[in-house]
């Protein structure tokens, strides 16, 4: 599984790399410092040698005080650093020396260009380096100082990565409104005591426990479409501090970027403009490797007639935009200056009415002496057409994949000028559709090395062969069987429900993913947002960027299944730390922290009614097995879960919250059987039941199924629909493993990506399954509509989780949509 790995994995990662400078006995202290990798600790200078503004840009003092929670130890030294988001935020700062005002707190001047968004934190270096971290024992990824003049921040540092928060802590609330119309504004990043949060669709936020002391606290736009805005914030222990924040909205440029590039780069090969800017790539998350961008979500520029290549972008007037041009992303192959460092360039765009035009000159692809490596591959005819080859790398653990040119007749092509110059050797591997880790060629696959390389003085001419990809083998389908179908009403629900295991890797291809659902004529998509729990007490759980999709992944995402003329639902969850019974069980439970845990729920539903209303999608589902503790009388292992007495009233409360935001369906996701037993006294204020299926069926034919799962839907489905007097749809995940319809694992188990499940696949026993309800359901007109769980979006893939993507079940689909909703005859 492709995961967020910054507090554990980046840790070791750091660690491997401080060994790994030790070892090559650097005269002079950087991060990495390794040649091309560089950082810097001589004298402050406005923009670093290797971040050189394209427009010159008058420079301001800024003076950093921060406070320590203790004193440094005997050795050790302290630093500012301020971190390059598109290279990643550990592998190409600016480190400075703080000069010391006492044991515990010290201060650094440093000159910046004017309306510079600095990205910095604080890190104590001895043997190792060592950063700081927040109150919750988490990485501070970086704070925010917005320039605007000569300024002074005072900070205080919670904990280092070493030790705990010990102190009495107290909390920033507050709201982020459009200064002119009053809007609430959602997903406005909120930077302040080294914690970063992002604004709910209310415009809500909550910095919590932080440390006593002044804090400089930014709001600051993903995209840029917002004028960033700093105040200072006064905190006290044990208290909490209110405050009220209008944004400006920023007025919209167009920039032309043109560019030339080095003569020996392959012609016509996709350029693209890396940024610190949503809309450039940036996922504001910690990504595999320690990166933040993706390559597959930046623009490509279009090559000209005279060798340059050039794009528009409409970009907010005032925005600082960090930016580079490359043949990879923020890290491989991007630019570089000709002493081998990453060239970050800065651009505050200026108010113009006229489009601006930038031009720009790379001078180098190559980071030192080592020459390019051209790596050239076959994959096999049966690689989908619609498929993109990447390429991924791993020098010190495995980074985000890239994009490979295509040449025709299945030959795949990449060449990779950089950064050489960091290790000797390293591995790489070849996926399908950036789906490293899970649609991977078979040499490489499921846990083996990738293949091995090593620089070279000469260049170098990799030529590969992909005999197969995993699970992705030629597959004879079995004949879909023709039966009469009864067409039913317009209201029936013919859909496929995406996995809600997202990656930032997927958003790319949701576009192509939409395609194929709308080819199984279904009428309906259901999108599956997570949010993340990262404190269960207290309790907060929100969209986290590189782990949940964000309100503008989700915007996309439901414009383009609006585009296809399908309707779309909401089914939102969340990604708990441990497993749902364990987490429940580890919280406190007590009055307190339930009446958080309602506040929180409520949030979380009321910003996906806002989402709905927003984007014109025509459902929500709510409910879930991971909310029965809280529901009315609620157990959990046997027992009562401690829901408070009125937790009736309290979800009636938040319903009617949720339809004040919302008029179009609400469901309520219950699974079969157990949640048939508990299903809340309000659901019957509700629009309709989403039954989560995956009941056990026996028998040895496809009719022995359809018989049994006929006798089910009679005997406890049928009694429940017409006592609710609520339609019920049909919520399907069967895996494709052996003796698939009688599998005894709860739904979650199979929700799962791709890969995950180490039952073998066997496809044509998930077709059976299909193939007998979707009869069974054919004679019940009572039912409300059928809906696939589990489809896996970025490729088709044919392992044993419940995704019908690539797979035979993804036929009969085909065949029993088109005829319940009439198109087909």
């Amino acid at each position: 599984m492709r995961t967020p790995i910054f507090n554990s994995s980046i840790r070791r990662l750091l660690c491997l790399l401080s060994l790994l400078v030790l070892v090559l006995n650097a005269c002079s202290f950087s991060l990495l410092n390794i040649p091309g990798i560089t950082s810097t600790t001589s004298a402050p200078v406005p923009v670093s040698p290797s971040q050189q503004a394209t427009t010159p840009q008058p420079a301001a003092a800024i003076t950093f005080n921060v406070a320590l929670p203790t004193p440094l130890r005997a050795g050790e030294v302290l630093y500012l650093s301020v971190v390059d988001e598109i290279s990643g935020l550990s592998l190409n700062p600016v480190n400075l020396a703080m000069q010391s005002m006492d044991a515990q707190h010290y201060s650094a001047t440093v000159p910046f260009a004017m309306n510079s968004v600095v990205k910095y934190r604080y890190m104590r270096q001895g043997k190792l380096p060592t950063f700081e971290d927040t109150s919750a024992d988490k990485a501070v990824r970086y704070r925010i100082y917005y320039v605007t003049g000569p300024g002074e921040v005072d900070d205080v540092v919670s904990a280092w990565a070493d030790s705990l928060f010990s102190s009495p802590g107290g909390e920033i609330t507050g709201q982020v409104l459009d200064a002119s119309s009053h809007a609430p504004l959602p997903n406005i990043l909120i930077a302040g005591g080294g914690q970063q949060v992002l604004t709910d669709s209310a415009g809500r936020f909550n910095l919590e426990e932080l440390p006593a002391g002044t804090h400089n606290l930014v709001a600051y736009a993903l995209d840029g479409s917002y004028q960033t805005f700093q105040q200072g914030a006064r905190v006290e222990a044990g208290k909490t501090t209110p405050v009220a924040l209008a944004l400006a909205r920023a007025g919209m440029v167009n920039v032309v970027f043109t560019v030339s590039v080095p003569s020996s780069t392959l012609q016509n090969v996709p350029i693209r403009l890396a940024g610190n800017l949503y809309q450039l790539g940036n996922t504001f998350g910690d990504l595999q490797g320690g990166m933040s961008t993706v390559a597959s979500r930046m623009p490509v520029l279009a090559p000209l007639a005279d060798g340059r290549y050039s794009i528009t972008l409409a970009l907010p007037a005032g925005a600082d935009i960090r930016y580079k041009y490359t043949l990879g992303d923020g890290f491989w192959n991007a630019e570089h200056t000709p002493d081998g460092a990453f060239n970050v360039r800065q651009f505050i765009v200026p108010a113009s009415q006229s489009p601006v035009q930038v031009q720009d000159d790379v001078q180098t692809w190559q980071s030192g002496t080592s020459s390019p490596i051209l790596f050239e591959v076959s994959v096999p005819a049966n690689t989908p057409a619609s498929d993109i080859l990447s390429i991924q790398f791993n020098p010190y653990g495995w980074t985000e994949p890239i994009p490979m040119w295509p040449r025709g007749k299945n030959q795949w092509v990449y060449q990779l000028y950089s950064p050489l110059n960091m290790l000797g050797s390293f591995e790489y591997r070849y996926c399908r559709n950036d789906q490293c880790g899970v649609a991977d060629d078979v040499q490489t696959a499921q846990g083996q090395p990738g293949r091995p390389v090593s620089t070279s003085l000469t260049p170098q001419d990799l030529q590969d062969t992909i005999t197969g990809w995993n699970m992705f083998q030629p597959v004879t389908a079995p004949a879909v069987v023709g039966v009469p179908v009864t067409a039913r009403s317009t209201g029936f629900w013919a859909g496929l429900e995406f996995l809600p295991n997202y990656d930032p890797t997927w958003q790319a291809w949701l576009p192509l993913a939409i395609q194929d659902v709308k080819s199984r004529y279904a009428n309906w998509l259901v999108l599956a947002p997570t949010w993340s729990v990262s404190r269960t007490d207290p309790i907060v759980f929100s969209a986290v960027p590189g782990a949940d999709p964000l309100w503008a992944d989700m915007l996309d995402s439901i414009t383009h299944a609006r585009a296809a003329s399908l309707n779309v639902a909401l089914f939102p969850s969340v990604n708990l730390p441990t497993n749902l019974p364990a987490w429940w069980q580890s919280a406190p439970r007590d009055q307190v922290w339930w009446d958080a845990w309602f506040k929180a729920y409520s949030a979380f539903a009321v910003y996906h009614a806002d989402l709905a209303t927003k984007t014109s999608a025509q459902s929500l589902i709510l409910g879930g097995d991971w909310v029965s503790p809280a529901l009315p009388g609620g157990q959990l292992n046997g027992a009562s879960s401690g829901v408070p007495s009125d937790a009736e009233a309290r979800w009636e409360s938040l319903i009617a919250d949720v339809r004040q935001h919302f008029t179009g369906q609400v469901l309520w996701a219950v699974a079969y059987p157990d949640g048939l037993k508990s299903v809340p006294a309000f659901a019957k204020s509700l629009d309709g039941i989403y039954l989560l299926w995956n009941a056990p069926l026996s028998g040895a034919s496809v009719d022995d199924l359809k018989a049994a799962a006929g006798q089910l839907l009679d005997k406890d489905i049928q009694p429940f629909q017409t006592a609710l007097g609520k339609p019920v749809i049909l919520a399907v995940a069967y895996p494709s493993v052996d003796s698939a319809a009688i599998a005894k694992a709860s739904p979650q188990a199979y929700l799962q990506l791709p890969g995950s499940l180490p039952a073998q696949a066997n496809l044509p026993a998930q077709a059976e399954a299909y193939q007998a309800l979707l009869a069974a359901v054919n004679e019940r007109a009572w039912l409300g509509g059928f809906v696939s769980r589990g489809y896996y979006p970025p490729a088709a893939l044919q392992d044993a989780t419940a995704s019908v993507h690539g797979k035979p079940a993804e036929d009969e689909l085909w065949y029993w949509f088109g005829r319940f909703l009439g198109v087909v005859k």
